[in-house]
């Protein structure tokens, strides 16, 4: 089992601009917060399947209670002028049993469709793995292309469910 502290950090150049990939701390649930509140309203839907304004602090404190064995995160940042900036998100937490998780990702809207998805998602699928998970899995509306993309290029089966024609399951077995 790997320990959230010995996690390394990843770095890379987009667009001239440096991306951090790191593990998800108790400390960034402000970054967190900004992230959240500054998506458009379609990100949002997208990510919760809903049309919402804003994270509830209770919302946002389970968001941000990360564990390292049945929920884990990383996020993308980018230094600005006031330090750090969150720009994308991935996640798993408890799923339908010890060794499956559902996982969820958001990037900021101007920084999607530019390779963070799978930057976010590598790290957490090697973690997922190492500590004993053998499946993730997440729901998203059959509408939303950029997933479907980022799930064909990871590999994911899909699945349509049949009691709604627009929600699909996205899994993938690691």
């Amino acid at each position: 089992m790997l320990a959230i502290d010995t996690v390394p950090h990843s770095h890379h150049i987009i667009d001239g601009t440096e991306i951090t990939i790191r593990p998800f701390s108790p400390a960034d649930i402000k970054l967190e917060e900004d992230f959240f509140h500054n998506l458009s309203p379609i990100t949002k839907y997208f990510r919760f399947m809903e049309g919402i304004r804003d994270v509830s602090p209770a919302m946002l404190k389970q968001l941000c209670d990360i564990d390292g064995k049945h929920s884990m995160a990383f996020i993308a940042t980018i230094k600005g002028s006031n330090g750090e900036i969150q720009i994308g998100v991935s996640r798993y937490a408890c799923g339908t049993s010890e060794t499956e998780s559902e996982m969820a990702i958001t990037v900021a809207d101007q920084w999607q469709h530019k390779e963070i998805e799978i930057l976010l998602m590598k790290p957490l699928l090697e973690y997922a793995k190492n500590n004993g998970l053998h499946k993730l899995y997440f729901y998203e509306f059959s509408e939303n292309t950029a997933i479907r993309k980022l799930a064909k290029e990871l590999g994911m089966t899909t699945k349509a469910d049949p009691d709604d024609p627009q929600l699909v399951t996205y899994s993938l077995h690691i």
